[in-house]
């Protein structure tokens, strides 16, 4: 077909709304303790934080914790005026009845946030009396996870603030013995180091942080307002009992199997690598390291096979071959040179793989089959459920399915679901520095196979959690809950059938140490249980469709009201004093949007009202405050995922423009002058439908102005500050406020800073309406026009720009450099091909 030629003009741009907060200098955290407490390796973490109000009117005072992703939260309390305020958890539906009346009342305020890998965020605010006194109580349950042959306590402290009084207090109760424990994180450096006291004895330990408000403050986080970082337990427990560590109580049994002294099973493992040109720039050249890396660890006696793929495949060889040292020497080369360019065929690379390990199968190794991708399917078969039937198809549950999500542009859910269906896990590999290391790490966990078709089987046991493992890798661990029939301990035998590198093996035992002691509370084993199975069911959940997925939720949500767990299916409800606003805390899993109650749902990844600024994540935990019958909802939603705000680049007599997607929470150049010392950048929020919160100018003469949608804000370059809601004049800038907009003067630069309003948020659009004359110029808004060509339409559309072919898929933006803000196709792809630099060269 013809050749378009196109001229492109950038004009980046993004939106924001300025949330105000509670000063806290006005109220004082005399008190702030988290005591946490490990029994059989289930971890329950009270936080408590006791706050003043020392001025003389009422003051809204904030409680904001960090707690890890993997765990529920299942108490929450307020102690105030001599009144108890207490959670029940409700069903997601009667808590949104409530939250939906707020709303209608005009009493709704969204708090949401985004805190990295491990972690996620529960804050909320109440209004407390002058001179008067509140305690905000928070409890959450996890089950730890051994990984590299450890297990690991994650405790976050921020407080906001020195506190004179702060305690951490971690009790660990092992009964098979703790092997050994140390105490890492950002909190254990420095003079913070010497508030750590640690005392370990054969099958307890106890870990005290008793920071002082000068220590609180020496840390490479910390600071004046005090501690920000983790404290990190880590311990393994001792494993000399064959058929593994069983305890007992009340009628029900958690067993812990993780042997460690068996031979490791040579592995057959299929790497399959997304090269399409999303992954240019720094995440292919993080790919090729890690897969570098892990190529020399591989053993002389495991098979490999290499591929990777875009719109079409591409062998290293067509086979598994021995990584022998000049296979696997054949292998880096081949990964050292992987290009990026082109769509994504996510359904013929899987399936080629999976065709690999079937076609030579070796009797004593273990299949492994890997994906690395970062976008979704674009060429090929592109319809997910259809890829997913194909992909459980090919498998036939011979081996599981790693599915690796490179950055926030794939549909996590997609590979969480085609990952469960096949015996395996999803993990997102995060955009940063370390991102090798991420990849390295997953693989170093699934590298040493010790057994495989790992059946746990219970004589006198019954309502079993999951009991049929496809394989267990060293450093790892199984875990099995369930009930004990009639409470008959003496006619409950536990058996373990698995194959391992020399064979069948059975780990049993005609007298097995089933430890039944009061010290383990009844409640605690049957917490464990609970916390496994409604895990479990939420993720079977994930991978049906109709009555069967209707099945698993509705017995999901019984057990999560039954045990007070906030989970994707319940909400908690929590008694409040009269007159307070509504905070809205949702948490979406890894891959999917939830939709705030009664709000519109985007289309996958795309954000309506933002251009595309897609929240991906699922299973929302609620937690909502609601006033008026005195009641406090909170509908806990946290945001696992960053967001993702998309741009446009305007193009010149062509009706379909590019545009490509940058995170939250970044703060862009938007223009640089070096010859005029002027700097201009904007800081894009990391909520959701927001986008630029601040529009920042610094000026040649020291000075610092700051625009928001409700004024502006100078810093002079004696560190003097001043306000106005509406005009600034000086000698060196002039910024004149409208009726919906900001007009901005800096010498020959002239600047416009459109205010938006959608469903009452507002935000910031800078547009550049005059361009300096100096040629010494950078910055997002000043890019030269970008020239690119059509050159393929079929079966995937490419475009070149600078003689590299680029993938492409139609999506579609806002255009919030206009006052209307018309919604417009697009073609999108990655920032650094529409760029033609990376990212981090707009970043500051």
């Amino acid at each position: 077909m013809g050749r378009a030629l196109m001229q492109t003009t950038l004009f980046a741009l993004f939106l924001t709304l300025v949330t105000s907060l509670p000063n806290k200098d006005d109220w004082d955290i005399y008190s702030f303790h988290i005591n946490s407490t490990v029994t059989s390796r289930y971890a329950t973490t009270v936080i408590t934080s006791r706050v003043a109000n020392r001025m003389n009117e009422s003051k809204e005072v904030e409680f904001q914790v960090r707690i890890p992703k993997n765990a529920f939260i299942s108490k929450f309390r307020m102690f105030m005026d001599g009144q108890v305020y207490d959670g029940v958890v409700k069903t997601k539906e009667q808590a949104q009845q409530q939250y939906t009346a707020a709303v209608s009342r005009g009493q709704s305020a969204g708090l949401v946030s985004s805190v990295g890998r491990t972690l996620e965020e529960f804050k909320t605010s109440v209004t407390v009396a002058a001179h008067q006194k509140v305690t905000f109580e928070l409890t959450y349950e996890e089950l730890l996870k051994r990984r590299h042959g450890k297990y690991e306590l994650q405790i976050h402290a921020r407080p906001m603030q020195p506190v004179s009084n702060f305690k951490v207090d971690v009790y660990i109760d092992e009964k098979a013995g703790i092997s050994f424990l140390e105490v890492k994180g950002g909190l254990s450096t420095k003079a913070l180091a010497n508030a750590i006291t640690k005392t370990l004895t054969d099958k307890q330990a106890w870990v005290y942080f008793y920071p002082t408000e000068s220590q609180q403050k020496t840390c490479d986080s910390c600071g004046e307002q005090g501690m920000n970082g983790d404290l990190v337990i880590v311990y393994d427990v001792n494993r000399d009992i064959s058929v593994g560590d069983i305890k007992a109580s009340g009628g029900y049994f958690v067993h812990h199997f993780a042997p460690s002294s068996l031979p490791r099973i040579p592995k057959d493992v299929v790497f399959v690598i997304d090269q399409s040109g999303s992954m240019s720039g720094r995440k292919i050249q993080q790919t090729r390291t890690a897969l570098i890396h892990i190529l020399n660890d591989l053993n002389e006696d495991d098979f490999f096979g290499l591929i990777t793929f875009a719109g079409n495949i591409f062998h290293w060889k067509r086979e598994l071959v021995q990584a022998t040292k000049t296979n696997v020497n054949s292998a880096k080369t081949f990964a050292q040179n992987i290009p990026a360019s082109g769509s994504t065929d996510i359904n013929a690379a899987v399936l080629e793989g999976a065709r690999i390990l079937k076609a030579h199968p070796r009797e004593g190794s273990a299949s492994i089959l890997i994906l690395l991708t970062d976008g979704d399917p674009t060429s090929g078969v592109t319809n997910f459920k259809k890829i997913q039937s194909n992909v459980r198809k090919a498998i036939a549950g011979k081996f599981p399915l790693y599915c690796l999500g490179f950055g926030f542009r794939v549909n996590f859910e997609f590979l969480e679901k085609m990952s469960l269906q096949n015996n395996g896990v999803a993990r997102r590999i995060y955009e940063d520095s370390d991102a090798d290391l991420q990849l390295k790490g997953f693989y170093e966990e699934v590298a040493t196979p010790l057994l495989t078709n790992v059946t746990m089987m219970y004589t006198g046991g019954t309502n079993l959690t999951q009991t049929h493992f496809t394989q267990y890798y060293n450093g790892s661990e199984i875990v099995v809950a369930g009930q004990i029939t009639d409470n008959d301990i003496e006619t409950f035998t536990p058996e373990v059938i698995a194959i391992s590198g020399t064979g069948s093996v059975r780990f049993s035992d005609t007298n097995p140490t089933v430890e039944s002691t009061d010290t383990v509370s009844d409640s605690r084993l049957q917490r464990v249980w609970a916390y496994l199975t409604v895990k479990q069911l939420l993720d079977k959940a994930l991978q049906l469709s109709g009555p069967e997925k209707d099945r698993m939720r509705e017995e999901a949500l019984k057990l999560s009201l039954k045990y007070s767990f906030v989970t994707s299916l319940t909400s908690m409800v929590v008694t409040k004093p009269e007159g307070e606003n509504s905070d809205v805390l949702h948490k979406p899993k890894e891959g999917q949007m939830q939709p705030i109650p009664g709000q519109m749902q985007p289309n996958p990844g795309i954000n309506p009202r933002s251009g595309g600024a897609g929240i991906r994540g699922g299973h929302p935990h609620i937690l909502h405050i609601e006033r008026g019958e005195p009641s406090f909802v909170l509908f806990r939603r946290i945001i696992t995922d960053p967001v993702v705000y998309r741009f446009l680049i305007k193009t010149e007599n062509q009706s379909l423009q590019l545009c490509f997607d940058v995170p939250g929470d970044t703060r862009l150049k938007l223009l640089h002058h070096p010859s005029e010392e002027l700097s201009v950048f904007g800081h894009l929020d990391s909520v959701k439908d927001r986008g630029f919160k601040i529009i920042g100018i610094h000026l040649k003469n020291g000075q610092f102005v700051e625009i928001t949608t409700v004024g502006i804000r100078v810093r002079e370059s004696s560190g003097d500050m001043r306000s106005s809601e509406r005009n600034l004049v000086s000698p060196d800038i002039t910024v004149t406020g409208r009726d919906k907009e900001f007009d901005v003067a800096v010498g020959d630069t002239r600047m416009v800073v459109l205010i938006h309003e959608v469903d009452g948020n507002k935000f910031l659009w800078p547009v550049l309406s005059q361009k300096p004359s100096d040629n010494n110029i950078d910055g997002i808004l000043v890019l030269k026009p970008a020239v690119y060509e059509e050159v393929q339409q079929s079966p995937s559309t490419k475009l070149k720009i600078r003689d590299q072919e680029i993938g492409v898929t139609r999506s579609s933006a806002v255009d919030y450099s206009i006052s209307a803000a018309p919604t417009l196709d697009c073609w999108f792809m990655s920032a650094e091909s529409a760029l033609q630099r990376r990212l981090d060269d707009f970043t500051v």
